[in-house]
This record gives C-alpha cells, structure tokens and sequence, in this order.
C-alpha cells in the first residue's frame, strides 16, 4: 500500500500547518502567548527559516530543487511574519523585510537575462537551422544543467520566443519526420485570440476601476500582472499555430503551445486509438487540447493515458500504426 503522502511533500504541509498555527499565535490573545503579552519572532524564525530548509534538504532528493523550494518557502515566511508579527515584536524580521528589494531585483535580472537568451537562441536557430526547442533550453542546460530550474527558464524563454520572434521560426525546423498541427480544431486558435481581446478591453477599465476605487499602486501592481499574463497568451496563440506535434521512427514528441515538449517512446505505447468523449481531469491522464473533446488517446503500458487534440486524428493514427509496424 503507497503512502498517502509523499516524502517530497511533507516540508510544504509543514510550512502550511506552521503558517496557520502562528498567524493564530500572534494575531490573538490566548494562553499560549500570555494572552498578548509575549510574542517574540524567534518562535517563527526558527520554525520558518531553520527547520523548514533542513527538511527541503532531508526529503527532496534533487539538491537543486531542494534549493529552490528552501529559497521560495523561506520568502514566503519572511512575507507572513511581516504582517503577522506585532511591530513591537520584530527586531531581526525588519531587516528580513528589507530583502524584499533583493527578490525584487533578482527577478529583474532573471527576466533580463531570459530575454538575452532569447536573442541568442533565435540567432542560434537561424545560423545553425537547429530545432528551435533545442536552440533555446541547450544555452540554458549548459549552464544549470538539466533540473527544475532548466526547465522552468526554458519555458520563459520560449514565451519571449513566440511573443516577439514568432515569424523567424518555421515548423519545418522542427524534429521530427511528420509533423501534426492542433490549433485549427475546434477553433482553439481563434479562442485563444477572442480571450486575448477580452484581457485588451478590459484592462483599462480594470486599471481605472482600481485606481479610484482602492489606491494607485494596487492599480499599477495589478496591470503589471495582466501585461505579464497577456505576454503568455500572445505567445501561446501564435506557438500553437507553429509548434507541432511531430512523429519520429521511434518516439512521438508532443508540443502543445509554449509548454516543454513531451517524449513518448513508440514502445512505450501499449494502444492508440481515436477518442470523442469529454475527458475529466485526473492523476493518471494528460490532456493536450485547447477546444472541444481531444480526438486522440494514448494508453502507455504504465496504465497512463494522454489525449491529444490533433487537426487530422485519421492520418495521425495512421503514421503511428506505420512507425510501429517497421519498428518490429
């Protein structure tokens, strides 16, 4: 019998359970603070910033994203404590605070430094005629090597990529001997472009609304985030129209989008066939498609399923049924 909860898991249910019981220790007055007397930061200090980092690094296997989840769980205690702990209380915490400025200017360069990579690889693309999903995570696997962090600014990069240089990528540059596109079903494409005239009209009534109604800088805050948010959706409308889903002698790869390719080995499959009911969310499945019911579903041998939404589900089942046949 599996364990109900992950070994990975436990140091967020620990920052979670920790986040309840001492926003109530220090926003109430009970017996366990001297009813408001002693509320010293310490008590969060160490929950927050020494134990939860040591069980990042006991329980998370990949170093790397232990790092990760210590740095990001730790921000988000510092950010609790500066509304939880009493003024009079914090001592340590107000310089802690000011690292906020830090976080701030550490994804200032993070964003820059993910639009120069974006330069290169297109340049790299353009030169070489490589795939361009390998000319944008190799600069960066080169450098951090393959992990979460690799793939999380490999994703950034692409949507910088379709955002501003979708024009100079080809579908034909891509891996793969036959190529699927996705973006006429149903209509998924012109979906995507009616949401993305939605965000336009309503961001500066949203924008003025905000402005009047709470302050100027919730407006300017929360109009950022949308900008942000309508970079995705640009780059998402003009990936899925470019990116395919492409077939090879002994893999499908699946791209969907701007989010990171998927490789499924031919003999990882254990049965293809087509698919024309609504599919519910699940542990077990995933679902590439924008619009409508996917036509395609993919049974691995693991009991895993995949669905796809593929504009020509005939011949895409047809190509596959060939691969497998040469490959026995």
């Amino acid at each position: 019998m599996q364990t109900l909860i992950k070994k990975k898991n436990i140091p967020f249910i620990f920052l979670a359970v920790i986040s309840v019981f001492w926003s109530f220790y220090y926003q109430s007055s009970n017996i366990l603070n001297g009813y408001g007397v002693d509320k010293p930061e310490w008590l969060l200090l160490i929950d927050g910033l020494v134990v939860l980092p040591i069980l990042c690094f006991w329980f998370v296997k990949d170093k790397k994203d232990a790092a990760i989840k210590a740095v990001a769980y730790s921000c988000l205690i510092i950010l609790l404590g500066s509304f939880v702990i009493p003024e009079s209380s914090k001592v340590v915490w107000s310089y802690l605070e000011s690292l906020r400025y830090l976080a701030i200017a550490a994804f200032i360069v993070l964003e820059i430094t993910t639009i120069l990579t974006v330069f290169f690889a297109i340049k790299a693309s353009l030169t070489k005629e490589q795939d361009p999903d390998l000319a944008i995570s190799k600069p960066i696997e080169k450098i951090l090597g393959k992990g979460v962090m690799s793939s999380l600014l490999s994703f950034e990069a692409r949507v910088w990529t379709y955002a501003l240089f979708s024009k100079k990528i080809r579908q034909q540059s891509f891996t793969g001997d036959s190529h699927f596109s996705c973006h006429k079903k149903d209509g998924a494409q012109s979906n995507q472009l009616g949401f993305i005239l939605i965000i336009l009209f309503e961001l500066p009534v949203m924008h003025l609304l905000l402005h009047f109604l709470w302050s100027p800088f919730a407006a300017n805050f929360t109009t950022a985030l949308t900008l942000l948010g309508l970079v995705f959706f640009i780059a998402e409308y003009k990936a899925i129209a470019i990116r395919p889903i492409s077939i090879l002698q002994d893999s499908i790869i699946v791209r969907y989008g701007v989010w990171n390719p998927l490789r499924i080995a031919l003999s990882e499959i254990a049965q293809v066939q087509l698919n024309s009911i609504f599919i519910r969310r699940s542990g077990n499945v995933n679902r590439f498609n924008l619009a409508g019911n996917p036509n395609i579903e993919i049974k691995l041998n693991s009991g895993k399923l995949i669905y796809l939404g593929v504009d020509s589900p005939n011949e895409f089942l047809m190509t596959i049924e060939k691969c497998r046949e040469k490959s026995l």
